[in-house]
Parts: C-alpha cells; structure tokens; sequence
C-alpha cells in the first residue's frame, strides 16, 4: 500500500474511533484499561525479550547511558505501567464535567462542559513507557490517538501495542482507538504532522531538535514537550540538611530524565559553609562539576571539578554533569532562572516564607517548588496517574499533562423558548 494511502486509512479510522468514544461511558472506558492491563501482565516476558532486542540494537549503535535508561523495560518498571494504568482507571471520568453554570438575567441558563479533543498524534523518542501511558489518558479523556514511537524502541512499542490492542477487541472498543504506526521511516512521521483533517493535535516527546523540527514542519497544533533545564537554588535560609538531601536527589536519583537538576545555585553566604561539603558529596556519586569563577576560589580544579563554560548555564546535560553557580541573592537567582532555564521546574529551598512566596511568583516555569526535590515533577506523582508529557508551553496546557489536559470545553446554553430581542 502507497504510504499516502496508508495514512489515509489510518487518519479515517482514527477520526471514526473517535466518533464511537466520544459516546463511551465511564465504565466502559474503565474495563477496556483493565482489559489492556491484564494484557499486558499475560505478555510481560514477549515484551521483555522484545525490549531486549532494542537494547541490543541500542548498544551495537553506541547509544548512551541515559538513552538505554529510557529505554529499558524491567520487570519493576512494567509494574509501574500496570500501577500508572490503574490510577488512570481509578481517576473521575472529566468527559462531561460542567464548569462555571450560570443564570443570566433573562433566564438562560450557561455552562462549560468537558468535552474531548478528537484525535491526538503522539510522536516520541526512546520511551516504551509512553505507549502505554497516552494510549490509557487517551482513552479515559475520549480521544482517539495515533502513536509513533522512535526507531530505537521500536521492537518494544510494537509488543505493547499489540497488548493494548487485545484490551480493547475483549472489551468491544474499536481496536483503532489506538493505533500504533508500524514502521520506522520517518516519511510517515511527516506525513503524519501534516494531517491536519484527521489529527487534531499533536504532542512531540522528545529531545529539543525533535520538538523544534515538528514546529517547522507540522500544519497542526502542538503541545510541546521541550526541555528541562531544571535548577535548585539554595537560599541564604535553608535547612542545611534539607537543601543537601534535595540537592543530591534532584541530580542523582535518576540522570536521564527532564525534571532531574541541571543547575545548582547557592547564595554566596552559604558558600564556605556548604559547598565543599556538596562537592564531596556529588563526586563520590560520579557526577563531573562545572563551577564558576566564585566557585573555585572554595573549591580546586580536579579531574572531576572544571570551570563552567557560558553555554553550561543552559544546558540540558541527562547526565552526571551538574553546573554550579553562587548567587549574590534571590535577585540575582530568579534572574538566572528566567534567563535560562527552559520553563520546565525550578526549585528553592528556604525557610523564609516571604522568599519562598516571591520563588513562586516570579518563577516562569510550568512547575515551581518549595523544599522538594525537582524530580517530583511528573504527572504520576502529581496525582494525574500518568502524562502525555510536560508542557512548557502556556497555551493550551501547562505543566505535566494528563486527562484534564486532553480535553476542550465548550459552551452549553439552556433556554425555554428564549429569543433574542
């Protein structure tokens, strides 16, 4: 079949998919995730050998650390999709909810109502975890959704996406709610982003050039996924301990992740006290130091201690490397943040309060925290049960965006008999 045709096909069944979900009941849409959990408990080993073949491939290609890491399924994190399912089924139904009702004067009667968005194409890198994760928020919020996963985990996407599929035919769901595009060139990929008839919009989930190609090419709305240039800052009131333990966390918890900290800002009052102490602690973990001019007049060079570059202060490194930088004050901070950070989560750890609540404020960031490590920014442990991914846009979502997220609203009107004078 010509790849014109296929796609056709695809954009026609997604759209009529989408017609028959958008009067699915709640209960429904709950037995097909059950239906598709179970699935994939009865296939966990065809899956695992099929993510062993991507990791194989993976490796013979000289993919990195954080890429296999992403990459990998193991008997846990499967439990944690399972788990990310469940919550999902567990979440109120948001299809239907009304908002803001109202009398008017004359008597009408106006609500907004939850309704879903219709189509949504997922395009994504080296995480087999999503397929699973936007096929259930899709689902649950009444969209019909077309994935395309990237070439290094293709043989794992694919495995999973036939689980998903056997949920659905045991539960009577149109098997092309979620379609999986079964191949690895990436002619379906632009294809894909122009079919602007059929998606109505679309969610890249990727590294920056993935993110930045699509909003080149796409003839349709994106929500996008960019990157996390994530910071701490430790301020001059800091619990010492807290500040260490959220540190240490927010770097070295897990390297390869958009909410894991890239950038370590330290008030300069704390400096002597702290910052050798925070050197012994990221060195002994591995983690390679970039710091500034400040920086190394308390802390040598060494093998694993370099002088930041400019271009380190906006780098998302998804690795052992951490930049670290000493702050004047919260001024001097929040203007480091905002310069260059990516609007992704940003951190303070203080006990003023009043510090704290001018964080918050002048932050621009999809997620600001207080006293928390940056690595809680993530839908699952926000309560959403899973994410398509997290916005760092500011239109139409923002932030970790789970079924409120793939959703619209539209206006409903009550009158009895009402005309317009």
């Amino acid at each position: 079949m010509k790849l014109s045709d296929y796609m056709l096909s695809v954009g026609t069944k997604a759209r009529a998919a989408a017609d028959e979900l958008v009067k699915t009941p709640s209960y429904k849409k709950n037995l097909a995730l059950s239906a598709i959990s179970r699935s994939i408990i009865e296939n966990k080993t065809k899956i695992i050998k099929a993510n062993d073949k991507d990791l194989n491939v993976g490796e013979k290609k000289g993919l990195d650390a954080a890429s296999l890491d992403r990459l990998r399924l193991t008997e846990n994190s499967i439990d944690m999709i399972l788990h990310g399912l469940n919550q999902i089924e567990a979440l109120p139904d948001p299809i239907g909810n009304m908002e803001q009702v109202s009398y008017r004067p004359n008597g009408l009667q106006i609500g907004k109502m939850r309704v879903p968005i219709g189509v949504i194409g997922i395009i994504y890198e080296s995480r087999p975890n999503v397929t699973v994760d936007a096929a259930a928020l899709c689902l649950k919020s009444g969209n019909s959704v077309v994935l395309r996963g990237g070439s290094e985990a293709f043989h794992s996407n694919r495995s999973l996406a036939q689980s998903i599929s056997h949920g659905l035919k045991k539960t009577g769901l149109n098997e092309s709610s979620v379609q999986f595009l079964e191949s690895v060139d990436r002619k379906y990929v632009k294809e894909l982003v122009r079919m602007k008839d059929f998606i109505d919009v679309l969610v890249p989930r990727g590294g920056k050039s993935l993110v930045e190609l699509l909003s080149k090419e796409a003839k349709i709305p994106l929500i996008k996924h960019l990157d996390g240039n994530c910071h701490v800052y430790i301020h001059s009131d800091a619990d010492l301990a807290k500040a260490e333990r959220i540190a240490i966390n927010a770097k070295t918890q897990r390297y390869g992740v958009c909410n894991a900290m890239e950038t370590l800002l330290i008030d300069i009052d704390l400096a002597e006290k702290t910052l050798p102490k925070l050197v012994e602690s990221f060195l002994a973990k591995g983690v390679e130091l970039r710091l500034c001019k400040r920086s190394l007049e308390i802390v040598e060079l060494e093998n694993n201690v370099k002088k930041a570059l400019q271009s380190d202060w906006a780098e998302e490194y998804l690795a052992p490397v951490l930049s670290l930088k000493l702050v004047k004050n919260i001024d001097e901070a929040i203007s480091h943040i905002n310069r260059f950070g990516s609007k992704h989560t940003d951190a303070i750890v203080t006990e003023n309060y009043s510090v704290a609540r001018r964080f918050l404020n002048e932050i621009d960031s999809s997620s600001v925290i207080v006293n928390a490590s940056t690595r809680f920014a993530d839908g699952f442990e926000y309560g959403l049960g899973a994410e398509i991914g997290i916005s760092t846009d500011k239109l139409h979502a923002r932030g970790p965006v789970g079924l409120e997220g793939l959703t619209s609203q539209k206006y409903v009107v009550f009158g009895d008999g009402h005309i317009r004078e």
